[in-house]
């Protein structure tokens, strides 16, 4: 029996693969059997898995996605790309470029792009920051707040078989506490379920397991919910939400980026929220775009505005290392600051700096950079502030020491090897808000009142950034 067996030793369990052998002629199962590199490629349907060149043809007759694929294609809310952004919008806006726009730029693409700059580039794209950042990052305020509405889940007054972790239920409270706040959730208590108006249906993009529709239904009374995601998840909400009698839901399984929301049929002409938590990089921008239907006409428009179709919106952004200069939303109002594609992509590099630090820590919890540079020289006791200048003065000294020690140019690399942790962290800081003021501009010129907060402290998450909105006329 031991000799059909997969002879791959597993050294954490002190044993042998205990799988079947793949064939005759191998001695390794379909796991651990190696394999040529160069054999292999990513399933076209599904790129998450590869498979070998020579059996293609039959793989994509049978890929268990394929199945989903099709159904999807003929649902009426799917339109490929519809969400996606506008690969000529440079052109339009009359910017000059050498090279398409990038389907998907890599963060090692980005990095590389960082690396290549001369010292002279890179001062001057950090000091384009700072300017940037002082000139429209100045209303972000700290807004953490729980709800009375929510007291039940943060008294743990829940069903013990609904998932506890105190600091995504910390999160989800204050996004509904601010939503509440801000005039467009009531709470449940004295409210008439029977009106429309009071309980609007809900849209949470990028639900995952859907606890933060969970919540919102327990707490505010929803009466309808669509969560869309494009994952098939584990333990989801689904199943606690049904037993619910007064509460109709419906997952629509579908990347964000394809979906019509126009299209949804039980969703025409309904009054809705659009939630969304720890929307990931580019499907923050996705979402918005989704929602706010700037691909419509003006007849849709004024349309969906006589019916209230959108009634308001809050997401929280995150991995802005993730962005990518196609899909995001305000192209526009970032080449007129004078950041071009190339500098966009830098910038939405260095956000990945400001979650490497110790957020434990008060001095790194940003509502304002300037005033945090101050205290972050306190806290250091270096007697030196901290910032673009502070930056780039450290530069010139590298620059100076390594061509006096070695007599070779520095370049970027060298100087983002040498920066402080504190410096990384401020500059991160400023970059995540930089990207996260041009979307909330952008939800302006699209007639919502809105604004962005910090809706927890970043000793809970650095990823603290909320845009919230709703209808003027709801003001």
């Amino acid at each position: 029996m031991g000799e059909t067996r997969c002879k791959f030793w597993l050294p954490k369990k002190n044993r042998f693969c205990s799988n079947a052998r793949l064939n005759d002629s191998s001695l390794f199962c379909g796991n651990h059997n190696r394999r040529t590199d160069g054999q292999w490629i990513p399933c076209p349907i599904d790129p998450s898995h590869s498979v070998l060149k020579e059996n293609l043809d039959g793989h994509v007759k049978r890929c268990p996605l394929l199945k989903q694929v099709r159904s999807l294609s003929q649902q009426p809310f799917y339109n490929k790309g519809i969400n996606a952004g506008k690969e000529d919008d440079e052109e339009e806006l009359g910017a000059v470029t050498s090279t398409a726009v990038e389907d998907n730029v890599t963060s090692e693409m980005k990095r590389n792009a960082v690396h290549s700059m001369t010292v002279p580039e890179f001062c001057n794209l950090i000091k384009k920051i700072e300017s940037v950042h002082a000139l429209i990052c100045n209303g972000i305020c700290d807004s953490f707040k729980i709800p009375e509405a929510c007291g039940m889940w943060i008294k743990r007054e829940i069903d013990r078989k609904l998932p506890f972790q105190e600091k995504h239920v910390t999160q989800q409270a204050s996004i509904l506490g601010n939503l509440e706040e801000f005039g467009v959730l009531k709470n449940s208590v004295g409210v008439n379920q029977d009106d429309e108006k009071a309980t609007p249906a809900v849209v949470e993009f990028g639900a995952g397991r859907g606890y933060l529709t969970q919540m919102l239904a327990d707490c505010y009374g929803t009466k309808r919910v669509f969560l869309v995601e494009r994952k098939s998840y584990k333990l989801k909400a689904d199943r606690s939400l049904r037993q619910k009698e007064s509460l109709t839901i419906e997952r629509l399984r579908i990347d964000i980026e394809d979906l019509d929301l126009r299209a949804v049929e039980s969703l025409r002409n309904v009054p809705y929220l659009a939630i969304g938590k720890h929307l990931c990089g580019p499907a923050t921008d996705l979402a918005l775009r989704c929602c706010l239907m700037e691909q419509y006409t003006q007849d849709d428009v004024e349309h969906c505005s006589s019916n209230n179709c959108i009634r308001g919106l809050s997401i929280a952004t995150c991995c802005h290392h993730h962005c990518q200069w196609k899909h995001y939303t305000n192209k526009k109002y970032m080449l007129n600051l004078g950041i071009t594609k190339e500098a966009f992509h830098a910038i939405s590099w260095f956000t990945s700096w400001a979650v490497d630090a110790d957020h434990g820590l008060d001095h790194l919890d940003f509502s304002d950079s300037r005033m945090h540079l101050e205290s972050i020289e306190k806290e250091l006791g270096s007697g030196l502030p901290v910032g673009a200048e502070d930056i780039v003065r450290n530069m010139k000294a590298v620059e100076s020491e390594k061509e006096l020690g070695s007599g070779l140019p520095v370049g970027a690399e060298d100087i983002v090897r040498n920066m402080k942790a504190d410096e990384r962290a401020v500059l991160g800081f400023m970059c995540k808000q930089i990207i996260d003021a041009g979307r909330l501009m952008w939800m302006k010129e699209q007639g919502l009142e809105a604004k962005l907060v910090k809706y927890v402290p970043s000793s809970i998450s650095p990823e603290n950034h909320l845009l919230i909105a709703k209808l003027a006329s709801l003001s």
